[in-house]
């Protein structure tokens, strides 16, 4: 039975454990009727207290899968792509059976691409072909162009089609100067050049309505309280270039749900002069590239919890359910070892969390650390959104 900790801000996240607590009370068949393990532990935390996660573009492999095309119990739908052959139309994704999706899944987008040469490349050789490969696209003509292959490796036909697809999708609706200013607004405090870069994207008969809406969205988190905030402005021009009253009016929703009245954390680091100060020396840090600068606050949380840091901090944000309950104390200078740590998002997870936690294991596997992530879902950025508007009205 793991000890159980809620964020102190989330009644859902405390109702929650609560029922969980009374079903291991009453269950003792499937829990035993051991006290609580001091070596497991369970976090309840809630979606409100980091909005902007779900609100990014994600630019792993299985993530990029899970927002443009979809992945339905392991499948995946190509039906739609143009062009596309019969024999790949539906395509399914395993771990357990397809060893370069295990190997290739939390890659970004741009090492993708070398792991896709590479993967064809590699079947080259072992079937003496000289075909000249220098891109996605003549990935996908080398697989036109020989019917024996795409008979003989269905594998790396599948990923060929993938990668080509996610090319396209990402060309045509230009996620790489939407995924820019996202990352701009979640990780910069840099008002003046956000907005006029906001400003601009809106304008832009190019970018698709729902990314003009997150963004907006973005800003509208960041500077709710900031001097200048021009949210209003940012909905006017929304409207004005033809975005649906609805999608404007989610700017609204997600400020009700998830604004810093709403959140328990200082999710940007700029509440006050000590954490503005802190952000800035967190954006000289050197990071992979511009559109992966944004570490989910989930992980930063996991990490300060297992290095032992600032434990006063989240023993007061992450309080027992069970106030009489003696595990080991959040924050030991040793940090954690030999612990199980379950953490559960109410209002659900995203793939980018998902990876950080993958990475978190691998970091502290030498402490005996293990890691798992779980949610009421797992959002895309549209599927979070749709949520909160059957949730939190207009």
């Amino acid at each position: 039975r793991p000890n159980i900790r809620y964020e102190r801000n989330s009644v859902m996240a405390q109702k929650l454990g609560q029922e969980l607590e009374y079903l291991m009370s009453h269950e003792s068949g499937l829990f035993g009727t051991k006290a609580i393990d001091t070596h497991a532990q369970l976090f309840i935390v809630d979606r409100k207290n980091d909005p902007v996660t779900p609100l990014l573009t994600q630019w792993t492999y299985h993530a990029l899968l899970y927002e443009l095309i979809g992945i339905n119990n392991g499948r995946i739908d190509l039906s739609h792509v143009p062009g596309i052959r019969p024999e790949v139309k539906e395509v399914m994704l395993s771990q357990d059976q397809d060893t370069f999706f295990k190997q290739s899944q939390h890659l970004n987008f741009g090492d993708l691409g070398a792991s896709i040469k590479k993967f064809v490349e590699m079947y080259q050789t072992n079937t003496k072909s000289h075909h000249q490969i220098e891109s996605i696209a003549d990935m996908k003509r080398f697989v036109e162009a020989y019917p024996e292959f795409r008979k003989l490796s269905g594998n790396v036909t599948k990923h060929v089609t993938l990668v080509g697809e996610l090319s396209r999708l990402v060309a045509e609706r230009h996620l790489l100067a939407v995924s820019e200013l996202e990352q701009s607004l979640a990780c910069n405090e840099q008002h003046n050049s956000d907005l006029k870069a906001l400003r601009a994207l809106i304008s832009n008969a190019k970018i698709t309505a729902e990314n003009k809406v997150r963004c907006a969205i973005l800003y509208a988190l960041r500077y709710e309280r900031a001097q200048g905030n021009a949210t209003a402005e940012l909905k006017q021009l929304l409207t004005s270039s033809g975005v649906d009253a609805d999608q404007v009016a989610s700017i609204d929703v997600v400020l009700r749900y998830a604004g810093v009245s709403e959140r328990q954390s200082d999710l940007f680091q700029n509440e006050n002069l000590f954490s503005r100060g802190r952000s800035i020396f967190k954006g000289l840090q050197g990071v992979e590239n511009v559109y992966t600068q944004h570490t989910p606050a989930l992980a930063e949380m996991v990490e300060q919890i297992v290095r032992g840091k600032q434990g006063l901090h989240w023993q007061e944000r992450l309080p027992n359910l069970d106030p009489k309950a003696r595990p080991p104390l959040l924050g030991n200078e040793n940090g954690m070892h030999n612990q199980d740590i379950i953490v559960f998002v109410v209002g659900g997870v995203t793939m980018e969390e998902e990876m950080a936690v993958a990475k978190l294991n691998e970091k502290f596997a030498s402490q005996n650390v293990r890691l798992l992530i779980g949610g009421t879902s797992i959002h895309t950025s549209s599927s979070f959104l749709a949520e909160l508007s059957t949730t939190f009205f207009p």
